[in-house]
Parts: structure tokens; C-alpha cells; sequence
């Protein structure tokens, strides 16, 4: 059962990983992870806030939208 559990989370963090260089952090903060994890705390710092569940709806919406155009650009022109 452990190793069921721990494939999951190696998958979670894969794609969480896929995530992060995706989004073109990587190149943006030309691969400082001091830079990454302080935004990502930036990121848990708001989420926290008064201004938590906007800022949630918000990217969402957001993310939900690069997914739907990336999904169409791989399907190709007339598709």
C-alpha cells in the first residue's frame, strides 16, 4: 500500500514540477530556486489573506483558460 501512496505523490510532484516550468518559470527566474519558492510563498501568503478566495478565483479562471488554448493548439488549425 506504501508504494501505491508514494507513486501518487511522486506523480503529484512531477506534475506540479511540470507546472512550475510550463508557466516559463524557470527561464524567467533563469533557474533560481530561491526566486521560485519565494514567489510560491508569495503565492500561499495571498491564498492566506483577506483577499485569499479572489485571488483563488482568479488564477483558476486563468489557468483554466491556458489549458483550454493549449489544448486547441495541439489539435492544430480546422480541428
Amino acid at each position: 500500500m506504501w508504494q501505491i501512496e508514494r507513486r501518487k505523490r511522486t506523480r503529484q510532484l512531477i506534475e506540479l514540477g511540470g507546472l512550475v516550468v510550463k508557466a516559463g518559470l524557470v527561464e524567467l527566474t533563469y533557474d533560481d530556486r530561491a526566486t521560485v519558492y519565494g514567489a510560491l510563498l508569495w503565492i500561499a501568503a495571498k491564498l492566506k489573506s483577506d483577499e485569499g478566495e479572489n485571488a483563488r478565483q482568479q488564477w483558476n479562471a486563468k489557468g483554466r483558460q491556458a489549458f483550454h488554448t493549449e489544448r486547441h493548439e495541439q489539435k492544430g488549425p480546422g480541428t
